[in-house]
Order: C-alpha cells, then structure tokens, then sequence
C-alpha cells in the first residue's frame, strides 16, 4: 500500500498528507478549490520548516515529502488509483455520506475507504457504499505530524483482516493505534467531550470564570491546556457537533450541549478559527486574552 488519497486539505486533511508524504507514500490531496490546495502546500512546507529547524528532518527529506504530494480538485482523477482513500472532511454527516458514496463508485474494488471523523457512526457511512467490509475509521489527533494517536474506530461490518491491515499502516506513520468500536464519539470523545461541556456549564452558571477554570485543570490536574482553551483549539462549532452526536446517539441527558456553547457558535464564536472563542486571537495565541464577553 504505497498510493494515498486524502479528502479535505484543511487542518487535518494537510496533517494527513504531510504524515503520509513524510513516511514516503505518494499522496493525492483533493479539495474541491485550487486555492485551499496552495494554502494547504503553503501549511504543510512551514510545518516541515519547523521540523527541520527542531533537527527532526533534514532539508533533503524536506523536499522528498512536498514532491510525495500531488493536489488535485476532482475526486474521480484524485482517488482513482489509490489503495486508500482517507476522509478528512468537515464533520457533516451528509457530506460524507456523499462524498463516500461517489469514492465507492469510482475507486477501485479492493481500495479501503476511511473516515477521519472524530464522532459520526462508520457504521452508517458503510451503509452506503458497496463494500462495508473495507470502510474504517482512521481519527487522528490534531497537530497530525506531532500526536501520536489513532483511534482506529472499527464499523459493525469492518473485517479483521482491513483493521489488521489499518492498525499496522498506523504504526509505520510513526503513529500508535488504539481500537475502538463504532458506539458514539467512539472512546476519545465520549470522554473529552461531557468535560468540556462541564467547563462550559461552569462558566455558564458562574462557578467561575474562565481564566481560573482552565487555571486549575492545568495546575491541579496536569492537562497541557485547559478546557475551554481546549475547545477553542477544536472549534466551538466541532464541539457542539460532536456533543449533538453524543445526546442524539446515546439519548443520555448527561450528553446535552450547555446553552451558552449553542449561543456562542450562533453567534460566530468558533474559537481560534474565527478569532474569538472564550478567549481573544487577534494577537495570536501565543498570550491568551480573555475574550470581552467573558472578562466580568
């Protein structure tokens, strides 16, 4: 398995690529506009420039891994001689519900198919293609070239011998794969998701404010970044999605999205990708500023 297609070139979707290329598999990153595709190689050379300067590569691997990546805007050219396709799409259900659909039809029999969704059933998106059998999960973890993880999410029908297949091409990314079954924001975030909701209901019911929620899961619990610095990092809007998916999947109240996050992404509060979550970007997000809203 040497030729890799991978769908989106956002922030996953360029993660993915750059750890395939790095590890010499030739890539084929779609997108359906040229100009997230040039963005995208942009990301992907300053990621690597970073890494060179860390003494992680060297400038001749540097070039090896942008020449392992060819872009493409069509799905049909892209995907069509690939031995697996990975889906880093955004987290709409019906989008990938399509977007697996048309992969199904015009790749070969014998191609896997993953999903790098953080939350919808690979179950359902099986469903609608012709070989169930080969639809996996494959959840990276964001940064993709520095988290180790995949949750390798196993669907009702996938076989052993594609989850063998998968948690060994895990491995030689330099990646550690964990199993999961397909069950509702699978284990990362059935888990992750119901604390960050509670930061978020803490705030929302005034326990306490933002600086000394995340202040105190930093120093007393020893997390690297607090919750609702944490949820700015994933999007606001991510969150809420994958919350949605949990109170809808397992129909526990214990799952429902606190108020305040609903009105925060009505809003246009998505965190770091629109500049404002619960905290302030405009200077960058290096020093954190509590955004305005929530200074009182």
């Amino acid at each position: 398995m040497k030729n890799i297609a991978v769908i989106g070139s956002g922030t996953m979707g360029n993660g993915i690529a750059h750890v395939f290329a790095q590890n010499d598999f030739k890539v084929s990153l779609i997108d359906i506009k040229q100009e997230a595709l040039d963005k995208a190689l942009q990301t992907i050379e300053k990621n690597l420039d970073r890494q060179v300067k860390k003494e992680i590569i060297d400038e001749a691997k540097k070039a090896d891994t942008l020449k392992n990546i060819t872009t493409y805007t069509s799905v049909k050219e892209g995907a069509a001689n690939a031995e697996l396709v990975v889906e880093a799409a955004t987290e709409n259900v019906d989008l990938k519900l399509n977007i697996f659909k048309e992969l199904d039809q015009v790749c070969n029999d014998n191609t896997i198919l993953a999903s790098n969704t953080s939350s919808i059933s690979i179950t359902k998106i099986a469903a609608v293609t012709n070989r169930p059998d080969k639809v996996i999960g494959m959840h990276f973890m964001n940064p993709v070239p520095v988290m180790k993880l995949v949750e390798v999410i196993r669907g009702y029908s996938t076989s052993d011998e594609v989850t063998d297949q998968i948690m060994e091409l895990s491995k030689s990314l330099g990646k550690i794969p964990e199993m999961t079954n397909d069950y509702p924001g699978f284990i990362a975030n059935r888990i992750l998701m119901p604390m960050i909701n509670e930061a978020i209901f803490s705030l929302f019911e005034g326990v306490a404010g933002v600086k000394e929620i995340d202040s105190i899961m930093k120093l007393g619990m020893a997390h690297p970044m607090g919750p609702l610095q944490l949820a700015d990092f994933i999007g606001l809007d991510v969150c809420l999605s994958i919350l949605n998916v949990l109170h809808d999947g397992l129909g526990d109240p214990k799952y429902r999205p606190c108020p305040l996050l609903i009105n925060m992404v009505q809003a246009g509060k998505m965190g770091i990708k629109s500049g404002e979550g619960f905290y302030s970007y405009g200077h960058g997000t290096k020093d954190l500023i509590v955004a305005d809203t929530f200074k009182k």
